[in-house]
């Protein structure tokens, strides 16, 4: 079950957009995401507020799990993009990012280098922790 949140909240992404500006007509199929960082904005958005729906339809049919479940534990806090590539011309991209969370008290960060796919519109293919 999805976390709503309103259109004038800040998106948890961390662009300092509202959720309405940002993440959200993305994840509502309102509009494309134009660069392979606004998806991955978009992905750890859903990650944070218990999206699985947008996690599946975003990632790409080639490498698209059946089912996901999330840690409902896990409480995501930031996100940093270390290094974007994939623009509104280009077919591919990679996005280096930091997730920063906490769960029980303890703090960490999830690294992972994602790759991703123009294929009917930009798709989150598979990623490599880093």
């Amino acid at each position: 079950m999805s976390t709503a949140l309103d259109d004038t909240a800040r998106c948890p992404c961390g662009t300092g957009l509202t959720y309405g500006e940002c993440c959200g007509p993305i994840q509502r199929g309102q509009r494309e995401a134009p660069t392979a960082e606004a998806l991955m904005r978009s992905r750890y958005t859903a990650f944070a507020l218990d999206d699985v729906e947008w996690l599946l339809a975003s990632w790409h049919p080639s490498t698209r799990p059946r089912s996901l479940e999330l840690d409902p534990g896990i409480r995501w806090l930031r996100l940093d993009i270390e290094h974007a590539a994939g623009g509104p011309f280009d077919d591919e991209g990679m996005v280096a990012f930091a997730a920063h969370w906490v769960a029980d008290g303890e703090r960490g960060v999830m690294r992972e280098l994602s790759r991703f796919r123009r294929d009917g519109g930009w798709r989150y293919v598979d990623g490599t922790a880093r």
